[in-house]
């Protein structure tokens, strides 16, 4: 896996959290998985295809999950997550992933997206399709949890 398609989702998800969460974000130690993964309990998928293949999952705890949409919503309380929780988290995947993917055009990477799939519940697994390691991103929000994106990207062969 390439560094330069991973740094643009990585940078793209610290800038959009700082902006829409109004906390500080840390990243956490990178970690690599090499087979499939349980997810936290929400995770946002996004497909890429083109010059690459691959996915990003941006995946969460539900607790944290209610927690980012209730600062994106204004500081409303969420306490299940209904369908404006589950649009709210979808928009957060679209963003990340424009800013990401509007980097990777800039230096030369064409490829398309799929619409942000919302996986939630509990020990639902994710496969690892494409047989290559998972780059393992965390992103520790202030007083909200941590998201970790998780990153499988390799050049189309």
């Amino acid at each position: 896996m390439r560094v330069e398609y991973i740094n643009p989702f990585v940078e793209a998800t610290y800038n959009v959290l700082s902006e829409v969460l109004n906390g500080e974000v840390k990243r956490g130690e990178l970690y690599l998985k090499e087979s499939s993964m349980r997810i936290m309990g929400v995770a946002a998928l996004v497909g890429l295809a083109g010059d690459v293949e691959g996915r990003v999952l941006f995946d969460m705890t539900r607790d944290t999950a209610l927690k980012v949409v209730g600062v994106m919503n204004g500081g409303e309380v969420f306490k299940t997550l209904d369908d404006m929780a589950k649009a709210t988290i979808t928009e957060l995947a679209n963003m990340i992933t424009a800013q990401a993917v509007t980097k990777l055009h800039e230096l030369g990477f064409k490829f398309d997206l799929t619409p942000p799939a919302l996986f939630v519940g509990d020990n639902m697994e994710i496969a690892n399709t494409l047989k290559i390691e998972a780059l393992i991103v965390p992103m520790e929000l202030e007083n909200i949890g941590t998201i970790e994106v998780n990153v499988v990207i390799r050049e189309r062969v």
